[in-house]
């Protein structure tokens, strides 16, 4: 009697950690940027905004078919996408690694804590005139910058995520004789490695908001080159559907990693991520 009494509620919409149904998270999802560009559409009719400077929605749509449609935007994007790859497999391959050796030995944080903290604190763009000053303005600079941007909070993340593998796992393994290089492979690792996927979420979003100043930095090519050819026409159309291209692009990878997440860890619920 009490569970129907239970089933027969009436489903509320605040309640505490609750998820809600898949299908009301995408309607809600809809709802949300329907309202968001309804509210945009309603202010360029009613003339509360120029169009020079804050174009209609369905005019920027327009432009973002227009520039889909010709290959050098096209091999634009290719080249950001690149570049976001390269850079953030740099970091990866430094700060996973580095990140779990020291959450998992005190000495290796006590050595690498103050260094790394540091640089966590200085802003990336600042040093954009120092990177042309040493790799010119090819290459270099651009994912340079997308590196530096990225690799320090992504070995903090994965180190505090590497404390938080349970002491108990540790001090079995410790009993039963295995060696520390054993315990760091076959105990903290499998079990920072779900929280390092969610790190590499998390940090590769950043690498996407550093991508325009990357990219204003002596570039060709490039969604951010794109945005800074637009501005000088004024081409604020341009400029918009850039920033639409980015935040697709990011929602793809971010998306992706989830899936990778599910695929690698399908043991981990979606709760807890």
């Amino acid at each position: 009697m009490t569970n129907l009494r239970k089933s027969n509620r009436p489903t509320r919409w605040f309640q505490f950690r609750a998820s809600p149904p898949n299908a009301t998270v995408v309607l809600l999802g809809i709802a949300v940027w329907s309202i968001f560009f309804a509210i945009w559409e309603a202010a360029s009719l009613g003339g509360m905004l120029s169009d020079l400077l804050m174009p209609s929605p369905h005019h920027v749509l327009t432009t973002l078919i227009n520039l889909l449609s010709r290959t050098d935007f096209l091999w634009d994007i290719t080249a950001s996408v690149t570049r976001i790859l390269v850079s953030f497999l740099a970091a990866c391959l430094i700060a996973v690694p580095l990140g779990i050796a020291m959450g998992a030995f005190g000495t290796m944080e006590a050595f690498w804590n103050p260094f790394v903290a540091a640089w966590r604190y200085l802003p990336a763009p600042a040093f954009i005139p120092v990177l042309l000053m040493w790799f010119g303005t090819g290459e270099g600079p651009k994912l340079a910058l997308l590196f530096i941007g990225v690799v320090f909070f992504l070995i903090t993340l994965v180190m505090d995520y590497t404390k938080q593998v349970r002491g108990e796992f540790i001090e079995t393994a410790m009993t039963l004789g295995a060696s520390r290089w054993q315990i760091l492979w076959t105990v903290v690792v499998p079990a920072v490695l779900p929280n390092v996927v969610v790190a590499m979420r998390q940090m590769l979003a950043v690498s996407w908001t550093y991508l325009v100043i990357a990219e204003i930095v002596a570039s060709t090519d490039g969604i951010g080159a794109m945005m800074m050819r637009a501005r000088r026409f004024l081409h604020t159309d341009e400029i918009l559907a850039g920033v639409i291209v980015i935040g697709a692009l990011g929602l793809m990878f971010d998306m992706l990693f989830r899936w990778l997440h599910r695929l690698m860890f399908p043991y981990i619920g979606e709760q807890s991520r």
